[in-house]
């Protein structure tokens, strides 16, 4: 057997074992699909894919909600987010690891130590806090909330990719003039554009999948973002499955296609700094 044959071979039983994966691993995903479109009296059979197929659970869930406006509730805070993310964690990196500012790297410890701290146990404080400000039903309400919580795991990010970056080439800016906006905006962003793309992808997804804040802090219907509305159509009986999933669907959705078109990036950020030359 030739090494050509050989190599075709192996690629086969890879790509073979990893289609094998794939199909295992979106079972719960095809299942949620399918539960989505069976009719009532369908919805506990235990098989995968049920016939014949209605789309009356999500005509019901288009019925019953303005997905539209939830949708841009959504969308809003989300994109907010990511980008107050983005900005702030990155210019917290950009003074720890390439200006070393007096003061940086105990901001960046306190900030650190943040990433302990469930969810949980601050969300009593901040609706008081939001009341007091009279942001509950706002967007600001969740924005900053989920901006604070996001900016310490994007600023360890960041960080570490700009301590990674050669330092010959700050230097050469500050020879060239360079003051410390130029040298963030035209050298710092531009060598961890990878990791740049990873956190913001990474606090998307986080964010428009977060429910227990925005729970609580939004109880007016059209402030409502998407991942509260499967409530009211879950409960102590499950009240209405196939809508439930329905939903369900139709919030996986926008971060299937974002994956889809971003992969290559967000899998480039992953693995950007492991291997270093």
């Amino acid at each position: 057997m030739t090494g050509y044959a050989r190599a075709r071979i192996r690629s086969l039983v890879i790509h073979a074992v990893l289609f094998a994966v794939l199909a295992l691993w979106m079972i719960p995903q095809v299942y949620m699909l399918s539960i989505g479109l069976r009719a009532p009296a369908q919805a506990f059979d235990a098989a995968l894919i049920t016939w014949p197929v209605t789309f009356d659970n999500f005509i019901t869930v288009i019925r019953d909600n303005p997905l539209a406006r939830i949708f841009l509730n959504s969308m809003i805070v989300t994109v907010a987010t990511v980008a107050i993310v983005v900005a702030a964690s990155s210019l917290i990196a950009f003074a720890c690891a390439v200006l070393r500012l007096k003061g940086s790297l105990v901001l960046y410890a306190t900030l650190l130590t943040t990433l302990m701290v469930p969810l949980a146990s601050l969300v009593l404080p901040l609706a008081i806090l939001l009341k007091t400000f009279g942001w509950v039903n706002t967007y600001i309400g969740l924005i900053l909330p989920y901006a604070a919580l996001g900016v310490p795991f994007a600023m360890v990010v960041l960080k570490a990719f700009m301590e990674d970056s050669p330092a010959e080439l700050f230097e050469a800016a500050r020879v060239d003039g360079c003051n410390a906006w130029q040298i963030y905006w035209h050298v710092a962003l531009p060598l961890v554009r990878p990791a740049l793309v990873f956190v913001a992808i990474w606090q998307f997804i986080v964010t428009w999948n977060e429910f227990f804040l925005a729970l609580i802090i939004l109880t007016e219907s059209e402030m409502k973002t998407l991942t509260i509305i499967p409530m009211q159509y879950s409960g102590l009986y499950m009240a209405n499955p196939g809508a439930l999933f329905a939903v369900l669907t139709l919030i996986a959705l926008p971060l299937i296609l974002l994956y889809v078109v971003v992969q290559r990036a967000f899998v480039r950020g992953l693995t950007a700094g492991a291997v270093k030359g």
